[in-house]
């Protein structure tokens, strides 16, 4: 997402603002701003690193889906000789972001997430327009996303409804200034999902 902001009341905006309590795992490390036009530069020629091969074959599947599900009318078998290669190849990609020892020792933890932005816990004291690489895990997809964002606040972590104390001493709220439009799209999706199981839970709570 570039620094232009929607129109109000826009579909885009509603869509950053539509946000979803998930848990992630989550790795955040300072940017110089020197530094942010090659590493995004990186990013969007799909230069770094094994993180985010899931998300890059996520968004090739999600192009072909059309065509597969037309092939599938056509002919089953091959179809189904399709979908079974694509599984093989989100296998691999999983052994890519195995090989992210670094990353998979992170702790998966809770996070308010929309496509916009994010709230999440931190320990570090981050100043409003600090610049921030964000390396965010979904699950259970396995689906890696390299995020640079800008910080708008840091507060002192509060307890939570049960009074419990937040295991992070601040939160801090992050706008997304740069994601790949393809994991937008990922995002957005993954965030649907989550919302639909969340509200599918609830429903049979409330049945019982």
């Amino acid at each position: 997402m570039s620094g232009n902001h929607p129109p109000a009341g826009s579909a885009e905006e509603r869509r950053n603002y539509f946000r979803i309590d998930d848990t992630v795992r989550l790795s955040v490390r300072r940017v110089d701003p020197g530094e942010l036009d090659r590493l995004v530069d990186q990013l969007d020629h799909n230069l770094a690193g094994n993180f985010t091969v899931m998300s890059s074959l996520a968004a090739i599947t999600a192009q072909v889906t059309m065509g597969l599900r037309r092939i599938e009318n056509r002919d089953a078998d091959l179809a189904a000789y399709l979908r079974a290669i694509d599984h093989k190849i989100e296998v691999i990609g999983r052994a890519f972001i195995a090989q992210e020892p670094e990353f998979l020792a992170e702790q998966a933890v809770p996070a308010n997430l929309s496509a916009g932005g994010m709230c999440v816990g931190v320990d570090e004291l981050y100043q409003p327009g600090e610049l921030l690489e964000i390396r965010m895990l979904l699950f259970p997809s396995f689906t890696g996303l390299m995020i640079y964002g800008t910080v708008i606040d840091t507060a002192e972590a509060e307890a939570g409804d049960d009074g419990v104390p937040s295991r992070f001493k601040r939160t801090a709220r992050i706008e997304f200034s740069h994601i790949r439009e393809s994991d937008r799209e990922l995002l957005i999706r993954h965030l649907l999902r989550r919302q639909s199981s969340q509200l599918r839970d609830q429903h049979e709570e409330e049945s019982q």
